[in-house]
């Protein structure tokens, strides 16, 4: 696995106990609450740090909260999120088997009007945010991860990584311990307009391939 700039030491996975493993998770949760290793900090209500299960056998890694993530400090809350539990409550994944985070721990926006608009994490900022990211990995070690859009697929596959070319496949990275499954975005789906149906199908075509992965990768 790639280096961080603070590499987070654990035991090895047979000493590491549920309680220790919350208690690191949480040590770097702490941490995360004050990253200044990018500005997005300075426009954000706070840290959005991942959230599960700490032996968690799937993690989930999405983009960068949006505006209900940042106001209440959760990922996966707002409308995106809603849709993500049912796609996988329909696919039969568990919620005691998540660990859910995004690649980019605040959230970043324009203002329109009144409202707060999601704006897309530049290069820089992802990998301001890798250290998180890496050392959630780490710590959790699931036996998969699942991308959920591009700027996920593009953190732990490289910049060149595109969603519709490796969707719905299991992927290998020598970078990384666990196989990968790409995937689109569920706000992706919520942003389809006719063709919802569609992106939606895909959503869940692709989460049955993590979670029939899942069931074939020996702990």
């Amino acid at each position: 696995m790639t280096s961080s700039p603070r590499r987070v030491e654990t035991p090895p996975r047979r000493m590491s106990t549920l309680v220790t493993r919350e208690r690191e998770l949480d040590a770097v949760r702490s941490d995360a609450a004050d990253c200044r290793r990018c500005d997005l900090y300075r426009n954000a209500t706070q840290t959005v740090f991942g959230e599960g299960a700490a032996k968690a056998t799937l993690m989930l890694v999405g983009e960068q909260p949006g505006d209900a993530e940042d106001e209440r400090g959760r990922p996966f809350v707002g409308p995106a999120g809603q849709l993500l539990r049912d796609v996988l409550a329909e696919v039969g994944i568990e919620k005691r088997r998540l660990y859910v985070t995004n690649a980019v721990k605040h959230f970043k926006w324009r203002p329109q009007g009144k409202r707060r608009i999601h704006d897309k994490p530049n290069w820089s900022e992802i990998r301001a945010c890798d250290h998180w990211l890496r050392a959630e990995l780490t710590l959790v070690r699931p036996r998969l991860v699942v991308c959920l859009g591009a700027t996920a697929t593009q953190a732990l596959l490289g910049r060149s990584a595109r969603v519709t070319a490796l969707r719905g496949k299991i992927l290998e990275s020598p970078e990384l311990d666990q196989p990968l499954v790409v995937t689109i975005h569920p706000s992706a789906v919520l942003r389809a307009g006719e063709r919802r149906r569609e992106m939606r199908a895909q959503l869940v075509s692709d989460l049955t391939v993590a979670r029939d992965a899942l069931r074939s990768v020996r702990t």
